[in-house]
């Protein structure tokens, strides 16, 4: 009793001291002089007419009644919940005795990605479009993994790890004046300083980030592990999402603007959550980086078994035209069973169950989610997009659902193609079937 009396007393203080919170607030065309607003300024502009700042009870109440303000968000979490992914099966480390698989490959246990199979009826043309068109031999393509961080120490991920060559590691220096100090990798922006400024910390404490990683572009003939979907990529890691996957906005679109600035072309996003705390900033933020530096946005439909037109999931509900919404499938060809859907929510699927990659530590395992499958799509975007670098992201989204498969077994859900992913297909820009 004694300890709930001092916990409510402490609340009251922090109350009557005017606690304060992240907002996030867009202001109309024009905006305003946040300094004549508040007389502190503890402020950071994100781009356009939106900030975030800390503001107090009374402050905020202020920002609610003022003509020019066009929304405010309180940053704020949600319900924690497990990862969407069904489970984790740890693997062996790879021996030196394992065997080397033929055709392109010689990752040896690159066999247990079965989504790489021809097969019309589940696969995505792996094996086709590499042993008939080659490697893409263009300019790596940046994507970016906001995720739970990555484990870059990975023998398949080490080499396709984005490295910012404008900053010299570890030396405490911010060398390239880009506000993040010894940044190589990314950044951590839901690892905070005692400023309240994003680290650069992104190594991977959970294996979901990792695994995501490995599927997009874990590396190709090193004779070592599987290999990812994409051949000439370099990945960004970004640490946003807690190991509970409770983000929050103003992290997820710090996280889109250091990658959207720093030259990713596709940004991943394999979370969600059904609370969009009242705002649009998330879904304002892909609309700035796709427009302003030609951003597609890869997002995980949810795996609550559910259609998201009726009951939607972020960030994979927003309406911006810069975001690409995938559900996941089965080795058996069919939506799985887990898997959102969505008539005009989903633009398409990929494979996302029982999918084989990279785990923390140098392992490898599998796991099941559309938080899967929205790497397999990502990776098919970087790999069209590194072969073909003049589309824009609107014209690769739109190859990338033109040239989807039908789903045709026991279609029970729908998506807006009702079509699943095609590397092959959309790196020829073949209309699927």
């Amino acid at each position: 009793m004694k300890r709930l009396i001092i916990v409510l007393s402490l609340v009251a203080c922090l109350t009557a001291a005017g606690f304060e919170e992240r907002v996030i607030v867009k202001f109309k065309s024009g905006g305003v002089d946040l300094f004549k607003i508040f007389d502190h300024s503890d402020y950071k502009h994100l781009f356009g007419n939106l900030y975030v700042i800390k503001a107090d009870e009374s402050e905020i109440s202020r920002l609610r009644l003022m003509d020019e303000v066009e929304y405010i968000q309180v940053d704020q979490r949600s319900i924690k919940q497990p990862f969407p992914s069904s489970e984790i099966i740890l693997d062996r480390p790879l021996g030196s005795d394992e065997s080397v698989t033929g055709g392109y490959f010689n990752d040896p246990r690159v066999d247990r990605s079965w989504f790489f199979s021809d097969d019309a009826e589940f696969g995505i043309s792996v094996h086709k479009t590499y042993e008939e068109l080659g490697p893409s031999k263009g300019k790596p393509i940046i994507v970016a993994v906001v995720d739970t961080g990555v484990y870059y120490k990975h023998r398949d991920l080490e080499a396709v790890m984005w490295t910012n060559e404008k900053e010299i590691p570890a030396n405490g220096i911010d060398d390239d004046k880009n506000g993040y100090i010894d940044d190589i990798h990314g950044i951590n922006t839901y690892v905070r300083d005692e400023k309240g400024k994003a680290t650069v910390n992104v190594l991977d404490t959970h294996d979901h980030g990792t695994h995501v990683a490995g599927i997009i572009g874990a590396s190709h003939n090193n004779y070592s592990g599987s290999a990812g979907v994409a051949s000439n990529v370099k990945i960004m890691a970004l640490r946003t999402v807690p190991n509970n996957a409770d983000e929050s906005d103003v992290d997820i679109i710090e996280a889109f603007l250091y990658a959207a600035k720093h030259g990713a072309k596709i940004i991943n996003c394999s979370f969600g959550k059904r609370e969009n705390e009242g705002g649009m900033a998330v879904n304002d933020t892909i609309d700035h980086i796709g427009k302003q530096y030609g951003v597609l946005v890869v997002a995980a439909a949810g795996n609550d078994n559910g259609n998201i037109d009726s009951n939607p999931m972020y960030p994979a509900s927003f309406k911006t035209d810069y975001l690409l919404v995938v559900a996941s499938t089965t080795s058996l060809g069919t939506y799985s069973t887990f898997s959102n859907y969505g008539k005009v929510s989903v633009d398409l699927a990929a494979p996302g169950s029982g999918i084989y990659s990279t785990l923390k530590g140098g392992t490898y395992g599998e796991m099941s989610g559309t938080s899967m499958a929205s790497p397999v799509a990502a990776g098919v975007a970087a790999e069209v997009l590194s072969r073909a670098p003049t589309l824009s992201p609107l014209a690769l989204k739109k190859r990338l659902m033109d040239t989807s498969v039908g789903i045709s077994r026991r279609v029970v859900k729908s998506s807006v193609t009702n079509g699943r992913i095609d590397l092959y297909n959309a790196i020829t820009n073949r209309e699927g079937n």
